[in-house]
């Protein structure tokens, strides 16, 4: 009998030569197209697949789409609007957890990764089915089937037998095969964009003769910017475009096409792209809108355009860009509507926004900083910010990525993507969204807190290693830095300055960015002394005066550079009467060459002429800002990076002791049942299962059985109300500290009844609780981000949560370097560690839980909301004292793809 088909486990895949298909499960209506792949397959291949050249193939074929999708559960990899087979992968129960599985791929498909990516998508489903491990018996002469196996990053064990090799696959992913599966991908993202920045022959659909129209525009810039490579203007209602020969249709050109910009209206556009997919293009840049921006027609529009694209195995940038470029002189493709070429450089760049992408570009080359490649990506309906950014990873003519984003379409790929390319390549990021106008309402304190802002984005930019920017202009600030000077390996400041006012607001702006403005050892302040007037000042910022020439800043740069407590330096000009802003440049220059340490050297030519001229030739670029505040934010933010950069990546911590698959029972049973928010009851068994620590409680359904309870646990109480919806007890008098005996804990229960049913809650039951040892009350909480997976929260706890809004956010699952950077960046860290002469909190009792509440949340994605709060910390260690768990059906289980280690 076949189950309900998980329509969910379809997904669009790239191969290792940019090239794409579909794989999905199989249906059983897909039996003709299974029979005639089988059928399709080299003599060699069937007998390797079913170990005889002489197999039933009708046979095989209905056996293959007889699927229930749990014991018997089938995958087809398919090409083609028709759907054309040109993989498969199987498995069938044959124990508890144990399935035996077979796989085959077509003979042209080989050798291009589709096999990994089938037995990835196989080992996912049979894991999320019980199954714990796959067999295969593999005949020895299938060597490129053992290959698979052995390099996909999967534990396995072989068993070499006569003929054949055992093949045994535990379906549970190692970091191994995640890092696997993430070289398998970036070779993909290159593959694809290489047609799009390095194509031998480009076409122009929509190339008009009218300059100042977008598609004449293109035209121009392709012929203009000098393309290496023919350049084919289609325009069906011109026989000449710009002097060029025109064709009515892409299939009129002569030879191969690799790269196609459109630039018709929205509705011809999806007839464009089934003509390109007839000649085989491989990439497609879509200029036009009209798509997902405007509406549900749009969406359509968009999904059809999609469709052709992946049928066809073409990539696709846009639809709603403005365009890509590649400013390397070997290349020179300006397939933008820009009015400027920027000049070549390091930088790699992408814009969600089209008209900024044209502002950036100007600004760019008004900058001097040198652009390798561009992409304005629109509706990032295919290629989209992760793609590019592997791109850049491996581009040897890209230094540092600049990124501008309205949007995450994975943010936990990102996350994962961009911390591995961070550590070789620096990313500099604007997200634009910054307000709270379209948080979510949440329930719980937690959820308070982190939808109060794009806490989540800063978040994973910060665990990424992403430096976020407030604007396109502070940026370019740190762009310029980056791509131009080596990164600090610390805080330490001098500024060098010829006025005391700039320099003071550079010190300033120095201090609330997190850096220190050093004091100067004594012997670097003797050697200043000896060329500086007396009225110059030596301290730290050095004011040389107004008299200071470009010889005296030479020599500055050079004593204060060589000061090992300085890890950068400022310097600031403001033109007097009689030093000219060229020499005070050279000598900058001068300086910079005869330095002794790889430091960052920033100037600051506060002037209405500019940056000088000298500062930007020869091989010294040193970065110029307008204000000092302008330098010493950019400064800050590149700082953060180096730390970020020389911090040691973190440790995703092993809990053996968890009981995950009883964790998953409770959670399943919740479901079952309808329920919204766990019962005490099984929040306290479901934090149970992960090893932490509750306070000791007893529940009850009457006052009089609360009486009896605190009799039982004896000493000091504190009773809770429990009723439906009711998170924040506190506010509703739901909770009673401090009692004594029964008779105080019937007296409170009656009192409490009362006020609970005046606020609308019914009280359903007590929960009677031991007090525990005072400590610092402090909060452990969970919020489920549709986008961003579970984000966690750690933070100052206790009924003024909200009021103080001293919370770090991290995005799960964490390591033991997360935990550790949360609890000691709160305001609250200081009352951790003996705040005043007060015994130190067991610290790492509290990364602990943090730890295990992090594993909880990404083991389970049925727990949207989680809420510890107080979580008491003393120096014992730390005990939750109330916790609240929502629970709502998952989704899929995250793909391969979207998997993140720290």
């Amino acid at each position: 009998m076949t189950g309900l088909y998980p329509s969910s486990r379809e997904a669009d895949v790239v191969l290792r030569d940019g090239s794409t298909v579909r794989i999905r499960p199989v249906r059983p209506t897909d039996e003709p197209a299974v029979r005639s792949f089988l059928e399709g397959l080299s003599r060699q291949s069937r007998a390797l697949r079913f170990w005889s050249g002489a197999a039933n193939l009708e046979r095989a074929a209905a056996w293959e789409v007889d699927v229930d999708y749990k014991d018997r559960y089938g995958l087809v990899a398919t090409t083609g609007s028709e759907e054309r087979v040109v993989g498969e992968a199987m498995y069938r129960r044959i124990g508890t957890d144990r399935a035996e599985a077979a796989f085959a791929v077509a003979d042209a498909h080989q050798r291009r990764g589709l096999g990994t990516l089938l037995l990835a998508q196989l080992a996912e489903a049979a894991e999320q089915n019980g199954i714990a491990v796959l067999e295969a018996d593999v005949l020895a002469a299938n060597h490129r089937m053992i290959e698979v196996f052995r390099r996909s990053g999967f534990p396995i064990r072989l068993r070499a037998e006569p003929g054949e090799v055992k093949v045994e696959v535990v379906t549970s992913l190692s970091p191994e095969g995640i890092e696997r599966f993430e070289h398998l991908e970036q070779l993909a993202s290159v593959a694809s964009l290489q047609s799009f920045f390095t194509p031998r022959t480009v076409a122009v659909v929509g190339a008009s003769r009218s300059r100042g129209t977008i598609g004449g525009e293109i035209f121009h810039n392709l012929l203009a910017t000098g393309f290496n490579g023919p350049i084919y203007p289609v325009n069906p209602n011109a026989n000449h475009v710009q002097s060029v020969t025109a064709y009515g249709s892409v299939n009129e050109v002569p030879g191969p096409v690799d790269l196609v910009v459109i630039a018709v209206p929205a509705s011809g556009v999806a007839g464009v792209a089934r003509e390109c997919a007839e000649k085989g293009v491989k990439a497609l840049v879509v200029i036009s809108a009209g798509f997902s921006e405007t509406g549900e027609a749009g969406v359509e529009l968009q999904r059809e355009l999609l469709a052709i694209c992946r049928a066809a195995g073409m990539r696709m940038i846009g639809p709603n860009c403005m365009g890509i470029l590649n400013a390397d002189p070997g290349v020179s493709l300006n397939a933008t509507f820009a009015p400027m070429f920027p000049p070549h450089g390091r930088v790699g760049f992408l814009s969600q926004s089209g008209a900024l992408g044209l502002a950036v570009i100007d600004h760019a080359r008004d900058l001097g900083l040198g652009i390798s490649t561009f992409a304005s990506v629109g509706n990032k309906a295919d290629i989209s910010g992760n793609d590019l950014i592997q791109y850049w990873e491996s581009d040897e003519g890209t230094d540092l990525i600049l990124l501008y984003l309205e949007s995450f379409g994975n943010p936990r790929k990102f996350s994962r993507t961009a911390r591995r390319v961070g550590r070789s390549k620096p990313i500099v990021a604007v997200k634009s969204g910054r307000s709270s106008a379209g948080a979510r309402a949440t329930s719980s304190h937690t959820g308070a807190l982190i939808a109060a802002s794009d806490v989540t984005v800063d978040a994973l930019f910060r665990q990424a290693g992403v430096v976020r920017t407030e604007t396109l202009e502070e940026m370019f600030d740190v762009a310029s830095l980056l791509a131009n000077q080596p990164h600090p390996a610390g805080k330490g400041v001098a500024i060098v300055t010829n006025a005391g006012g700039p320099g003071i607001l550079c010190a300033d702006t120095c201090d609330a960015g997190g850096l220190a403005v050093v004091e100067l050892g004594g012997e670097t302040r003797s050697k200043l002394s000896a060329f500086l007037p007396p009225e110059a000042s030596v301290t730290n910022p050095i004011d040389m005066i107004a008299s200071a020439t470009g010889a005296d800043y030479r020599r500055a740069i050079e004593v204060v550079a060589s000061d090992s407590s300085v890890d950068a330096v400022i310097v600031i000009f403001i033109p007097p009467l009689v030093t000219l802003a060229a020499d005070v440049a050279r000598a900058i220059c001068d300086a910079a060459a005869q330095m002794t340490r790889s430091i960052p050297l920033l100037t600051v030519f506060m002037s209405a002429r500019g940056v000088p001229e000298e500062l930007q030739g020869g091989d010294v670029r040193i970065p110029s800002y307008a204000f000092p505040e302008d330098a010493a934010r950019a400064l800050a933010l590149s700082v953060g990076y180096g730390i970020w950069l020389a911090t040691p990546e973190g440790r995703l911590p092993d809990h053996p002791d968890i009981r995950r698959d009883e964790a998953d029972a409770l959670v399943a049973t919740a479901l079952g049942a309808g329920s919204r928010w766990l019962t005490p009851d099984a929040v306290q068994r479901l934090l149970s299962c992960y090893g932490l620590s509750t306070a000791e409680s007893r529940r009850a359904g009457t006052a009089e059985g609360a009486g009896s309870a605190a009799d039982e646990l004896g000493g000091q109480v504190v009773l809770k109300a429990v009723a439906p919806e009711l998170v924040h007890k506190t506010e509703a008098g739901a909770v009673r500290l401090n009692l004594s005996g029964s008779s105080d804990v019937r007296r409170a229960a009656a009192d409490m009844a009362g006020s609970a049913r005046r606020s609308g809650h019914e009280v359903e039951s007590w929960l009677v609780q031991r007090m525990v040892p005072e400590g610092v009350e402090m909060l452990v909480g969970v919020v489920h981000d549709p986008l961003f997976g579970p984000v966690v929260a750690c933070g100052a706890g206790g009924v003024a949560v909200e009021l103080l809004n001293d919370v770090e956010v991290r995005l799960a699952p964490l390591s033991d370097l997360d935990a550790a950077t949360m609890v000691r960046s709160l305001a609250t860290w200081p009352l951790l560690d003996g705040y005043r002469g007060a015994p130190k909190a067991n610290v790492e009792a509290l990364e602990d839980v943090l730890l295990r509440i992090g594993a909880l949340v990404e083991n389970h994605p049925a727990v949207v909301e989680l809420d510890c709060n107080p979580v008491m910390v003393s120096p014992d260690g730390a005990v939750i004292v109330d916790a609240r768990v929502r629970v709502e059906p998952a989704g899929a289980p995250a793909p391969i793809s979207a998997r993140r280690r720290a």
